[in-house]
């Protein structure tokens, strides 16, 4: 670690002290000594949350007088079951993500902060079923699921690992002052581009009683499921853009 440069004067100061004949000069570096140890940023501090990227744990310290620089790891899961176009999913949400961030003090306590979301593992897993005799819809066409070789398989929408985020907040992790416990609420979106859709199916798709397709190896069963997961992925293009809302409670040290 680069030491400050509070500490390179004290400890200067400390090892000539015994040198320093004049008392005058003497007081003026330990004033001076005094006084950046006083102005230094702070170098450390946590804090916890929630944010809509997950249950939240921060870590921060001082660049310069206005600046510091947060490290963030989110988290958060959450299952739910719903259809669509006939297709029953079991999915489960599971958000895990790791941030940093440069926050550039504006006013205050009010700052904008730039930073990458380094690790986007926020992503959609389900299973996928339609039953036995149940009509569904791929890529417009209709099937119904083959008695004794049900329709099943699995998706999943995930989007790329590295992203840029911008946010405006109020809150200092890092106050300048003598208080230790703090507040921060920040607001923005995460530029993570458009969510990616996939669609894995098998068994039986049937157009009549008795003539039924290989979901699995059929080329035009595959070929509305490509487009059954271009429709996933379009219906989600809004969330190209994830809005970031966070509250967190923190304490320097």
């Amino acid at each position: 670690m680069i030491p400050s440069l509070s500490s390179i004067v004290c400890s200067l100061t400390a090892r000539s002290g015994r040198s320093l004949h004049n008392r005058s000069v003497r007081a003026f570096c330990f004033l001076l000594c005094g006084i950046l140890a006083a102005q230094s940023p702070p170098r450390f501090g946590v804090a916890v949350g929630a944010s809509t990227l997950g249950a939240e744990v921060q870590a921060a310290t001082a660049v310069m007088p206005s600046a510091n620089v947060r490290f963030g790891f989110n988290a958060f899961s959450y299952n739910d079951t719903f259809a669509s176009h006939g297709i029953g999913y079991k999915g489960t949400l599971n958000l895990r993500s790791a941030e940093v961030l440069y926050d550039q003090f504006i006013k205050g306590p009010l700052h904008v902060s730039g930073g990458l979301l380094i690790y986007d593992g926020n992503k959609v897993d389900g299973a996928a079923s339609v039953p036995a005799g149940q009509t569904f819809t791929l890529g417009g066409t209709t099937y119904f699921s083959q008695p004794g070789n049900a329709i099943s398989g699995t998706g999943r929408v995930e989007t790329r690992k590295v992203s840029p985020m911008v946010l405006i907040g109020f809150g200092n992790l890092l106050p300048r002052s003598a208080k230790h416990f703090t507040v921060n609420f920040d607001v923005g979106v995460v530029f993570q581009g458009s969510p990616n859709a996939r669609l894995r199916l098998k068994g039986g798709a049937c157009v009549v009683a008795g003539v039924c397709l290989d979901a699995a190896t059929n080329t035009e069963v595959q070929t509305n499921i490509a487009a059954e997961q271009t429709h996933i992925s379009d219906s989600l293009m809004p969330f190209r853009y994830y809005p970031v809302v966070s509250l967190t409670f923190g304490y320097k040290f």
